[in-house]
């Protein structure tokens, strides 16, 4: 394993370890998401180079894409939730409670 692989796999694990452990407000957990879509597409980007073919150089710009529409969801989320509730404490947002 190289050290760019070993890199980005740790860089994925300490993400998904946040999140799963620092779950108390939802920025945070926010942050935590786009450190793993940006684990993902930094791996995406050095992927075809590896393997020295030019044909999935898209599939990085639709990974982006994607993670800057999940983070505007998020940031809505965010913003939603602070103006009903008083806070971003995801224990809070209890979908029982309504």
């Amino acid at each position: 394993m190289s050290l760019m692989h070993l890199s980005f796999y740790s860089a994925f694990a300490l993400s998904s370890l946040g999140l799963a452990f620092h779950r108390t407000h939802l920025i945070s957990a926010l942050l935590c998401l786009e450190s793993m879509m940006l684990s993902m597409y930094l791996a995406l980007s050095i992927w075809p180079l590896e393997n020295q073919t030019m044909t999935l150089t898209i599939t990085p710009m639709l990974m982006l894409t994607f993670s800057a529409c999940e983070a505007g969801t998020g940031l809505a989320m965010l913003v939603a939730s602070t103006r009903t509730h008083g806070s971003d404490h995801l224990h809070n947002l209890n979908l029982l409670q309504c």
